[in-house]
Parts: C-alpha cells; structure tokens; sequence
C-alpha cells in the first residue's frame, strides 16, 4: 500500500467525515463554523489529493480506489445531516436524492467499466458539478448562522447551488449512463 502524500490526504479526507458530522450536530453558531472549517479542509484534499498525484506521478491503485469512495461518503454524510436537521427538507430532498442516486449510479457503473477494462474519464462539467455541490453544501452547512447577503441567505445560496448541481448531476450521470450502456451493448452483441 503506498502510503504517499497523495494517498495521506484522500485518507484524511475520509478521517474528516465524522468530524464534520460531529461539528454539524453541535447547537450554535460556533457549531456551524467548526463543521465548514472540517469540511473545506476536506474540499481542499478532494484538490489537492488528484493534483499532487498527477504532478508527482504518484497515482496508486489505492489512490484511484480512495478518491471516489471518499467523495461520496462526504457528501453522503452531509446530505443526510442537512435532512436530518431539517435545512434540507420538502421538495429541496428532491435534488439530494438525485445526487444520492447519481453516485449510486455512477459507482456501479465504474464498477462494470473496470471489469471489462474501460476507463471513463471524469469530465470538465463533472468537475464543475463537484465544485457547486461542494460550495452549496458548504453553504448549507453554515446555515442560519452565516451572514444574509441582501435578499438571499446563506441557506437559500445553498439551496439554489443544491438545485443547480442536481441540474449538472443529471447531465453528467447520463453520459456516464450512455457511455456504460454503449460498452453493455458492445459486449452483448454476438
């Protein structure tokens, strides 16, 4: 198991997912802050992990292995605090469940990729999906307690942001859909 700076920081990446969790069941304000100060330290290893990997050419099975695990149980985490709480809630539990969905979706079909050796590359729009989701989320995290910018709260910028990046979440899971079932179809034919 190589144990590089890459691999350290998408394992503290996963290390952080019950210190945000725990900050984010604290009462107050100072509760809030703690939670989005653990999960922008988290946010940055989602960065740096990949980058540092490319950079120093230290990409590892494990690291290719950690990264989307750890992506998806931090938003998976924090999906269900907010739902829990009650920031999310109503038809704003629609556009969770569609991300919820989404990585379900995606992780079984990168599984069935690998098995028959195909790679699929994370897009540029997939990327961008990952950073509104990633800033809505933080937003959602601060909640009450973060500053009201005119007409629009901290929660409704993540709301909106949520929305948005179920919109991104979609068009990106069907690529990720037609690319699978293009390769399923390849396979099945005679």
């Amino acid at each position: 198991m190589p144990l590089n700076l890459p691999n350290i920081l998408t394992l503290s990446r996963i290390l952080a997912i019950p210190v945000v969790v725990g900050f984010m069941l604290l009462e107050g304000p100072l509760g809030h802050w703690l939670a989005l100060a653990a999960y922008a330290f988290a946010c940055v290893t989602d960065f740096f992990d990949g980058y540092l990997a490319r950079i120093w050419r230290q990409q590892s099975a494990l690291g290719q292995f950690l990264d989307p695990i750890a992506d998806k149980l931090l938003v998976a985490a924090v999906l269900l605090i907010l739902v829990a709480q009650g920031t999310i809630d109503h038809i704003t539990i629609l556009p969770a469940a569609v991300i919820l969905c989404r990585e379900i979706l995606v992780s079984g079909l990168r599984e069935f990729l690998a098995q028959v050796r195909v790679s699929v590359p994370v897009s540029r729009l997939a990327k961008w999906k990952t950073t509104l989701q990633m800033l809505a989320l933080g937003f959602l995290i601060v909640n009450g307690a973060g500053p009201d910018f005119g007409f629009l709260t901290t929660t409704g910028i993540g709301i909106v942001g949520l929305w948005i990046a179920a919109v991104l979440t979609l068009v990106t899971g069907y690529d990720y859909l037609r690319a699978g079932l293009r390769h399923m179809a390849a396979d099945s034919t005679p």
